[in-house]
């Protein structure tokens, strides 16, 4: 799976570990939850951090939701679930992997 080139044109705010948005693990480097979606630096901006393709997360028994013991973070008109390094998303009675 790949990840779509889309920049954010108009972020001015420079995340980082004090920043105030919610960190996000994810492969080779680190989102940040903001506004409803993820950013990431890409040279000297920051992108859209989105998957493109679907990526089914097969043999995901594990229930995510309220009090499930892993962070919860807004993406869009959903929440993914942070869970061994990457995003999860429910999608028609199964789990991606975002």
């Amino acid at each position: 799976m790949t990840t779509l080139h889309h920049e954010h044109p108009t972020h001015e705010h420079a995340h980082g570990p004090a920043c105030g948005h919610q960190e996000v693990p994810h492969g080779d480097h680190v989102d940040y939850a903001h506004d409803g979606h993820l950013h990431r630096r890409h040279g000297d901006h920051w992108d859209e951090c989105e998957p493109s393709g679907h990526a089914a997360h097969e043999r995901h028994e594990h229930q995510h939701g309220e009090g499930c013991g892993h962070t919860g973070v807004p993406h869009g008109d959903h929440v993914d679930y942070l869970h061994d390094g990457h995003r999860h998303a429910a999608h028609d009675g199964h789990w991606d992997d975002h």
